[in-house]
């Protein structure tokens, strides 16, 4: 086959498996409500077949670039959507909760429907990123933190068999705001998504930390720029055409750009959220309780346990030992606190605390959950505020 070729049967393989996991979820959702297994069967045979589409897309992309297809933002938000499913069949067959299913694929769509917002384009690799061992620290974080996410799923599913919605409590609030921000996803997706359709671009020129001129393609209205900017006509202009003064300018520390796009996203799904509220007459977790009806909590509170025991020590490696030997080989140092090597510090002590306290203090139930969820909450803000709002070394992704 050809390069070109390949490169469609990439991309039209993970669309099919975008459409299939939307498919599955209405067995999944019957396999919860009926005792009849024939649900489940075809929710799992419609599973399989788009973790194969996922697989396909990712063997050919592999195969065009010349080395793994997690280099940038788009290529590890689709590998960690990739095995997000490839670790639900693993605890699937396991515990064989059909449940697990009806939450893990909204939230795998949702992380397909993230990257797809970034560029899609096969780039070579800048030289940071040309070592094995980069492929090997992606793939260990990428799976470990699939198997960490597992634990948020079975986590929230405790609370809603738990919690009631209706009582105004902490718990009750927490929890509707952890919904509000799984729709904040949404509109990120969404607004996106729209904008792509206009082909809207806005041209803003600026001096960097370097004191180089560089110049960031908007894609949707400008709300912050970087500190002293202008608006230009194109990424080839000299002339600018007026100074911006109607928005926020921001430090250089921080992506302008980038930040521009987290605001859009988070004005977006609050009018979603909104909507929500006021056609349904009730909070999101009146609308989700009932499928939390034939859970057994305390078999959700054991799958939470055992996918941190499962993911933690390879998120220690992945994120620690294996990112340390390539600090050393792409920048001559095991540890040079960047931002992102602070966080994934963070996500490793913490989830060393929730061990400690579930096995040492006796921790079970609602406050394993509640720290599962704290958990993932700390995984997806390494992922995606670190990547996108701070600048450091890692800021290619």
């Amino acid at each position: 086959m050809s390069t070109q070729s390949l490169i469609e049967l990439s991309s039209t393989s993970l669309y099919l498996s975008f459409l299939i996991y939307l498919i599955a979820i209405l067995p999944w959702g019957l396999s919860v409500k009926s005792k009849r297994s024939i649900f489940s069967r075809v929710a799992l045979l419609l599973t399989l077949l788009g973790f194969i589409l996922q697989l396909i897309y990712f063997i050919s992309r592999w195969y065009v670039s010349g080395h793994a297809p997690v280099s940038n933002l788009y290529e590890f938000m689709t590998f960690f959507g990739i095995m997000l499913v490839g670790s639900f069949f693993i605890l699937y067959y396991i515990y064989r909760q059909s449940v697990m299913g009806l939450f893990i694929l909204p939230i795998s769509l949702i992380i397909l429907g993230y990257a797809n917002a970034f560029s899609k384009e096969i780039s070579p690799l800048i030289p940071a990123l040309q070592s094995e061992w980069l492929t090997i620290h992606v793939i260990t974080v990428a799976f470990s933190s699939a198997v960490l996410s597992i634990s948020f799923v079975t986590g929230l599913i405790y609370l809603l068999k738990t919690i009631n919605p209706k009582e105004k409590s902490k718990k009750s609030f927490f929890l509707e705001l952890i919904m509000y921000f799984i729709i904040v996803v949404i509109g990120f997706i969404t607004i996106t998504t729209a904008f792509q359709f206009t082909n809207y671009k806005q041209y803003i020129k600026f001096t960097n930390k370097q004191d180089q001129i560089e110049i960031y393609e908007y894609t949707l209205p400008a709300l912050t720029v970087p500190k002293n900017s202008v608006i230009v006509e194109s990424r080839d202009s000299k002339n600018h055409i007026s100074q911006k003064n109607s928005v926020i300018e921001t430090p250089l520390l921080i992506d302008a750009q980038k930040l521009n796009t987290i605001i859009w996203s988070f004005l977006t799904g609050t009018l979603i959220y909104l909507v929500i509220r006021l056609i349904c007459r009730c909070n999101v977790i009146s609308l989700i309780k009932p499928v939390s009806k034939k859970v057994n909590a305390n078999l959700m509170d054991e799958i939470t346990y055992r996918s941190v025991v499962i993911g933690f020590p390879l998120f220690a490696l992945g994120g620690l030992v294996f990112a340390m030997i390539w600090a050393q080989l792409a920048w001559s140092r095991f540890w040079g606190w960047d931002p992102k090597e602070v966080w994934a510090l963070i996500t490793f002590l913490f989830y060393s605390v929730l061990l400690h306290l579930r096995i040492g203090k006796g921790w079970e139930g609602e406050r394993t959950a509640w720290m599962a969820i704290i958990g993932f909450g700390i995984i997806i803000f390494n992922q995606v505020f670190v990547n996108l709002i701070i600048s450091g070394l890692h800021s290619y992704a």
